[in-house]
């Protein structure tokens, strides 16, 4: 009798087969299901971990799951964005959790396990090295030369609330990126007083031009920066700083003994490059000479 129940149990509920995979969960999402199986590296007999897959595996759910941290900006009102800590995969804990299963028995969910990454500038910083300025720089550009003039507002926004901490090194090569159609650049072909403006991304050595001679103005240590072949209109001779993503790079450090932020603002046609820090700041400001405000001719290649 108990077993023609059972048997009728069995047609009316079908056997569910149990899933004996280790399942990654993040954000309530199933993001990866693997089998121990997978990861079987026969050694001497003995079934051990492959760590080279298990190592793919672990930079898939790094991957995944990674989330950059964002630092403090100011915003184009002056008023201070709070910074967003990011996170990381916590590899140890993720190890113990993998191992247990592949040793074990049996099916097992895990949510990724993360540890915090802080920001390198949180809000209390930046309110504190707003508060004086010790660097500026103004150049002059044709607004109406709509293409270069895009070019140099995608730059300035690239450098635009770089924090650059005592002893770092600030490249504008690796700041700013490679100026490419991918990344919003667009081609410039003008030749302005002589001076052939790059291809796509024309227009960027003003903005590497302005901040030289910001920084030069506060007092930084200029560690690499070239000039033109040929004198270019918008700072006094001599005061350029070419560059080119597979060519030149405009480099300087902070010898200083605080932060400095570096803002830099687009206004009509104005390129403005401001430096600011603490109130603690030692710094010896030089003097620089202003740029000319009267806009060359541009000619344009067909």
């Amino acid at each position: 009798m108990v077993q023609i129940a059972l048997t009728m149990l069995m047609l009316f509920f079908p056997f569910i087969e149990i899933s004996d995979d280790f399942t990654v969960i993040h954000d309530g999402k199933t993001i990866a299901s693997v089998h121990r199986s997978e990861f079987i590296a026969d050694v001497i007999g003995k079934e051990m971990i492959d760590i080279d897959k298990y190592d793919q595996f672990l930079q898939q759910i790094d991957q995944q799951t990674y989330q950059a941290p964002v630092n403090a900006k100011l915003d184009k009102y002056g008023n201070i964005v709070s910074e967003q800590v990011g996170y990381k995969l916590n590899r140890q804990k993720f190890k113990h959790f993998f191992y247990r299963y592949y040793y074990g028995r049996g099916h097992s969910e895990i949510e990724v396990p993360q540890q915090p990454l802080p920001p390198r500038v949180d809000s209390e910083l930046l309110a504190e090295i707003r508060m004086k300025r010790i660097g500026q720089y103004v150049t002059y550009f044709n607004s109406r030369n709509k293409q270069r003039s895009h070019n140099i507002s995608l730059a300035s926004e690239a450098i635009n609330n770089q924090v650059v901490f005592p002893g770092e090194v600030f490249s504008f090569n690796k700041i700013v990126g490679k100026r490419t159609k991918e990344r919003g650049y667009l081609p410039a072909p003008v030749i302005v007083r002589g001076e052939l403006s790059e291809g796509i991304g024309g227009g960027i050595c003003q903005v590497s031009s302005t901040l030289y001679n910001a920084v030069d103005y506060a007092g930084l240590e200029i560690v690499q920066r070239y000039s033109h072949s040929r004198r270019v209109p918008y700072v006094p001779r001599g005061r350029d700083a070419t560059v080119s993503w597979y060519g030149p790079d405009f480099v300087f450090r902070n010898k200083l003994n605080q932060p400095i932020l570096i803002q830099s603002k687009i206004y009509g046609g104005q390129m403005i490059v401001l430096i600011h820090s603490s109130e603690a700041i030692e710094s010896s400001q030089r003097n620089i000479p202003s740029a000319p405000n009267k806009l060359p001719i541009e000619i344009k290649i067909e």
